[in-house]
């Protein structure tokens, strides 16, 4: 299914350009001052786990071609923990990990080299920041609810947030975009507002 999803896209975006092959993107396009709000899916800890994510951003231009954007995002998950000993039976104990993503993330703009035209703007990012974290687990689990190592062997995860990304926006109007952000943290896909 997402490797359908990215074929449609990028075959949307390559129908578009074809159509767009008379404009010339303009060299003093701006690419901030816009509202990212997206719903996608986040991965927890670089722990295999994902689930349902929102994200929210406010890019401005900082150079040509180059844009940050402060974001907060939210993804939570549930999954199991094997645990006992000899006062509490062995057995998969479920909790539920949310995560909150807060930082900056700076993107570079390839529309002038991939000559896009003005409907699409593609681009390579990274953020950079912190995520706060919760863990709730399920009545009658007494392990340590801190420390808890996954099913990989990891200890916990770290409050550093950095990842990659790459992503495309088509502009329905000079107002409206759709944009789609995949990314090693958190990728999603929504809407752009243009201000």
């Amino acid at each position: 299914m997402f490797k359908k999803l990215i074929y449609f896209i990028f075959s949307m975006a390559l129908a578009f350009n074809a159509s767009a092959q008379n404009s010339t993107a303009n060299s003093n396009e701006k690419f901030g001052n816009v509202l990212n709000l997206g719903v996608g899916i986040g991965y927890s800890g670089y722990r295999g786990h994902s689930g349902a994510a929102l994200m929210l951003n406010y890019e401005f231009d900082v150079a040509p071609y180059f844009t940050l954007a402060p974001f907060i995002g939210f993804y939570s998950y549930t999954n199991s923990y094997y645990w006992g000993n000899k006062n509490y039976p062995y057995r998969n104990y479920e909790y539920r990990e949310t995560a909150i993503p807060i930082g900056v993330k700076g993107a570079y703009y390839f529309d002038k080299l991939l000559d896009a035209g003005p409907k699409w703007d593609f681009y390579l990012g990274a953020s950079l920041g912190f995520v706060l974290r919760t863990v709730a687990w399920e009545n009658g689990y007494y392990g340590d609810k801190y420390g808890y190592y996954d099913n990989r062997g990891f200890r916990g995860s770290s409050p550093l947030y950095l990842n990659l990304h790459v992503g495309t926006e088509v502009h329905l109007s000079q107002k409206i975009g759709l944009f789609l952000d995949l990314s090693t943290g958190m990728s999603a896909l929504g809407l752009a507002d243009h201000f």
